[in-house]
């Protein structure tokens, strides 16, 4: 339900009753367990922040492109910074942020290349999963581009239909001038081993004809993406 609120709980029976207001009224969900999952706050209070002059903002840690703070010798990285709270954004902030350092101290040769945290692949651990990575349609027609949008349901994938998951999609979001890849969307069983197509393509700057000409394996849940890409261009012969 999006768009909505929760506006009171209520614990007092055997079970859960939550009162949600939503754009067409307020309506009661009944469960046995709510799950409050809001967000992620950093823990950085008490640690010496203060002491250093280690400068914050909002609860984030201020660092630079290689995640040094304003202290020279202190860095951060991870849910303390500015930036998606993932693991994997994490760990290659780790590697960025050592690579930096070695470079400075004359260990390393070349100066790493900082994040497109534009290119950062989200994925939702919930059945079906969710991944997605770059723009939404919405979001890249408020960036002023002209896009191209395909979607491919996996009910028409022989593949899903194999292994009795047919729920969800799979959506594409091209720059209709130059063929740009803007953004991937999908639902579904799987998805999230999925999504790093299109991260790796985003990331060459690769075209939807790319793609298009390159073969993908059949049948499989990920030949779904081609022929999402197919369905933008009006090329679909799976659906």
């Amino acid at each position: 339900m999006t768009s909505s609120e929760v506006t009171a709980v209520d614990t007092s029976g055997d079970g859960i009753k939550a009162k949600v207001k939503t754009a067409s009224g307020e309506v009661t969900l009944e469960a046995d367990i709510l799950l409050s999952a809001v967000g992620v706050n950093a823990n950085i209070e008490n640690i010496g922040l203060e002491t250093l002059g280690v400068k914050t903002e909002r609860g984030k840690i201020l660092v630079d492109t290689f995640y040094k703070t304003n202290v020279d010798t202190i860095y951060a990285i991870g849910d303390c910074v500015p930036g998606q709270a993932l693991a994997h954004v994490a760990s290659k902030e780790a590697i960025i942020c050592i690579e930096a350092i070695a470079h400075k101290e004359g260990k390393y040769i070349s100066q790493p290349e900082p994040i497109d945290y534009g290119n950062v692949p989200g994925c939702t651990y919930c059945s079906p999963e969710i991944a997605s990575v770059g723009f939404t349609e919405k979001q890249a027609k408020e960036a002023g581009y002209e896009v191209k949008v395909g979607k491919f349901p996996l009910s028409a994938s022989g593949k899903a239909s194999a292994a009795g998951h047919t729920e969800g999609f799979v959506k594409v979001i091209f720059d209709a001038k130059y063929g740009e890849w803007l953004g991937t969307h999908m639902i579904g069983y799987n998805v999230t081993e999925m999504i790093a197509e299109t991260v790796v393509a985003r990331k060459l700057e690769t075209t939807y004809h790319e793609v298009l000409n390159s073969i993908h394996p059949h049948p499989t849940i990920s030949e779904s993406v081609k022929d999402a890409i197919e369905a933008a261009y009006d090329e679909a012969i799976h659906l």
